[in-house]
């Protein structure tokens, strides 16, 4: 166990080692500050003030810092936190075998398994430090422009609209975050899969963002209304569920369950082809 613990440290210090890995950590931090300003620009709080008060309640109690948090992570953690993660994950295995120091690592005494598994450990690791990282950073910078109050949450694609005070609010929102970064670990294991193909880093990045991308753009096609649940990123939208005043977590148990059943396929198939592939051409 010890010498798994020591192998494992090694794959995390060569991922955050590789100055790419940081580029998701930068950029989530200026789109979240311009995000927490341009939603507290004066004719964005007037719109936000109409859907408050039509509902009867009084908006400046509602426009917080938590719930331009929220805000950040809704409409920008998906789409960038996917690229980032496609990125790093893409990397982990074809980059390796690209630079030949993956055929000098299959020299050791350790089985493609045990590798493979170490590299999976690491890709969860960084999901879930850069989510952590979104998250706390998103909630900051809305307290230091906004304040504490209670939470106001508006999600028109997933048809949701609630009011929170701020210690209700701060719950929910503390569980979103662990339930945000399971959701975004299939898009890593997808990543991981495509960088276990005998394929360049980059193509395997943008296999992953195209098979997201491409879900995203069927699942909001208003004809496949009655088709929704087929689509893999309506079952990692899971995660906004917990917003609701009923918490639908049968609903949750099942969404999580197929994406954890996909992420493990994914991961047997990664083994299969990384045992039958052949890294000393």
């Amino acid at each position: 166990m010890s010498l798994f613990l020591l192998q494992l440290r090694g794959e995390l210090t060569k991922l955050f080692a590789r100055k790419r890995t940081y580029i998701g950590f930068g950029v989530f931090l200026a789109v979240e500050i311009a995000l927490v300003l341009l939603l507290g620009m004066p004719a964005v709080q007037r719109s936000l003030e109409r859907i408050i008060t039509r509902s009867g309640y009084a908006a400046e109690e509602y426009l917080s810092g938590l719930t331009l948090a929220l805000m950040v992570l809704v409409w920008s953690v998906f789409l960038l936190g996917s690229l980032y993660l496609a990125l790093v994950s893409g990397d982990l295995v074809a980059k390796e075998a690209e630079d030949g120091t993956l055929r000098m690592l299959l020299c050791r005494p350790v089985s493609r398994a045990r590798l493979l598994l170490l590299k999976a450990i690491a890709c969860l690791v960084y999901t879930v430090v850069l989510v952590l990282f979104i998250g706390i950073t998103a909630l900051l910078a809305g307290f230091a422009y906004g304040g504490t109050g209670g939470l106001f949450v508006f999600i028109p694609v997933e048809r949701m609209f609630a009011l929170y005070d701020f210690n209700s609010g701060l719950i929910r929102y503390a569980w979103a975050i662990p339930l945000l970064a399971l959701s975004l670990s299939t898009i890593s294991f997808l990543g991981l899969f495509f960088s276990c193909l005998d394929i360049k880093p980059a193509a395997a990045t943008i296999l992953t963002l195209s098979i997201f991308l491409v879900d995203t753009i069927l699942k909001n096609i208003p004809y496949f209304e009655d088709i929704r649940g087929w689509f893999l990123t309506d079952k990692m939208n899971a995660w906004m569920s917990v917003f609701e005043y009923r918490i639908p977590w049968e609903s949750m148990v099942i969404s999580y369950t197929w994406l954890m059943a996909i992420n493990a396929t994914l991961l047997v198939l990664a083994w299969i082809i990384i045992e039958r592939r052949d890294f000393k051409s």
